[in-house]
């Protein structure tokens, strides 16, 4: 199936590892530009070297920005002005109990998770509707709608950007151009890794996956974390020409953990 990436280019925030690596290096080997996106050039070039040894005819940009921040999105959009499709990929979470969690750690996700995806679709939305094609692509999470209890600040602000990617979406009717989200459940990151090692000190990675699983997911169908290659396939799909009737959307990918049949 031709997916129609060729002469697109496609941002992904937060790209130089991670699931926002895998999002790229599949729309790369799509046929994409991509815009690989981090906080420094040399993680950056990392990450693009990395790409092109599995891809080498892969077209690979370079854009440097913290988009978590107001000064790192304004670097972002002078780097790359204008996209095809945007990924909002970018998000940070811990685990803390939310009697403990400060005013600081709360806006500190807000200001991460929820105004990077404002700021971002604030610029780039509108010039793909005024051109009649494009697609926006917000990384949420199952926590969005199942709450999780470690995390009750990351899971507040994945329920605020679901509702940020239908109020963009709401804009685009009658267009060509499109707003989804995608939900995951967990995934094999480093920073879920991290995560999990936090919460199972001395466990074996295997073992403490598991058992975080088992503890903080049971109604997980697959009862294992997902791969990012899993993750990203369905994205770079979803990014594609073939989904134009998907829109205002917010697609879980969790493996089943949500029971809710709505």
């Amino acid at each position: 199936m031709n997916l129609g990436y060729d002469g697109k280019r496609c941002l992904v925030t937060a790209s130089t590892g991670g699931l926002g690596f895998a999002i790229a290096s599949g729309m790369a080997a799509e046929g994409a530009t991509v815009v690989v996106n981090g906080r420094s050039a040399a993680s950056i070039e990392a990450a693009r070297a990395r790409i092109l040894a599995a891809h080498p005819d892969a077209r690979v940009e370079a854009a440097v920005g913290n988009s978590g921040t107001e000064e790192g999105c304004r670097a972002l959009i002078a780097a790359c002005p204008d996209v095809d499709v945007l990924v909002v990929n970018l998000g940070i979470y811990e685990a803390v109990d939310i009697y403990a969690a400060g005013d600081d750690r709360w806006y500190a996700l807000i200001e991460t998770n929820v105004m990077s995806g404002v700021r971002l679709g604030r610029h780039y939305l509108p010039k793909m509707l005024a051109r009649n094609a494009g697609r926006v692509i917000f990384m949420a999470s199952e926590s969005g709608i199942n709450p999780a209890p470690e995390m009750p600040a990351y899971s507040a602000t994945k329920t605020m950007q679901l509702s940020l990617a239908r109020n963009l979406a709401e804009t685009t009717k009658g267009t060509k151009v499109t707003v989804n989200s995608v939900l995951p459940g967990p995934c094999s990151t480093e920073g879920v890794a991290a995560l999990i090692a936090g919460l199972y000190p001395g466990v074996p990675t295997e073992e403490a996956e598991r058992r975080f699983v088992a503890d903080n997911r049971p109604t997980s169908l697959i009862q294992r974390l997902s791969k990012p290659e899993e993750v990203a396939d369905f994205v770079t799909f979803l990014g594609s020409a073939r989904t134009g009737i998907v829109n205002g959307a917010a697609l879980r990918i969790d493996g089943g953990l949500i029971r809710t049949v709505m």
